[in-house]
């Protein structure tokens, strides 16, 4: 309430418990991004209140926030998360799959209930500062090269950077960085 009371409007919250919960006590007039891993079983915690999901990672999630979109009467804004770091505990596409995705949803017909409207990614998990940097460039040129090849209108938000490194994500063209951490400090369990 602290954010909120000096302006703060936009949220985004990574537990679908978490994220209900909040949502639902909250003013009404915020704006609501899910930020993490979503499960299909969790979609109704967080799909009546989200206004963007950012981190679609795979076409099953796909493919079940459409049929749950479509279901309710709702259009759902997403951001197709790009499979950046070494790791592979992340999650996410790769560029030929996004690529795919985006060109069999050209006119509406596959996915009528969900909005492209951008891209997420997180960095390799190191303290490199030149591999963070390689990370960020490259997501921020495969998002340009979405642009050129499919000319998608509200195709704008690239979310990358995070509490530790969003001064080098703004730099790549970030339109959203996650830093609860540098604002509300490190999460309590």
């Amino acid at each position: 309430m602290e954010a909120y009371n000096a302006g703060q409007r936009r949220f985004g919250e990574n537990r679908p418990q978490e994220f209900a919960s909040k949502a639902a006590s909250l003013p009404g007039d915020i704006e609501w991004h899910f930020i993490g891993h979503l499960q299909t079983n969790k979609l109704k915690l967080v799909l009546p209140y989200a206004s963007l999901v950012e981190s679609i990672d795979s076409s099953r999630l796909l493919d079940a926030v459409e049929k749950w979109c479509a279901d309710h009467g709702k259009v759902m804004d997403v951001l197709l998360e790009l499979h950046l770091g070494a790791e592979e505990t992340k999650g996410g596409f790769t560029e030929e799959e996004i690529a795919d995705i985006l060109s069999r949803s050209r006119g509406g017909a596959e996915y009528s209930h969900v909005r492209f409207r951008g891209l997420m990614g997180m960095a390799t998990n190191t303290l490199d500062p030149s591999v963070v940097e390689a990370d960020f460039a490259r997501i921020e040129s495969f998002k340009k090269s979405l642009e050129e090849r499919f000319s998608l209108p509200g195709f704008t938000e690239l979310s990358i950077g995070m509490s530790h490194d969003w001064p080098v994500a703004v730099r790549h063209g970030a339109t959203i960085v996650r830093i609860g951490t540098a604002i509300f400090g490190p999460r309590v369990y």
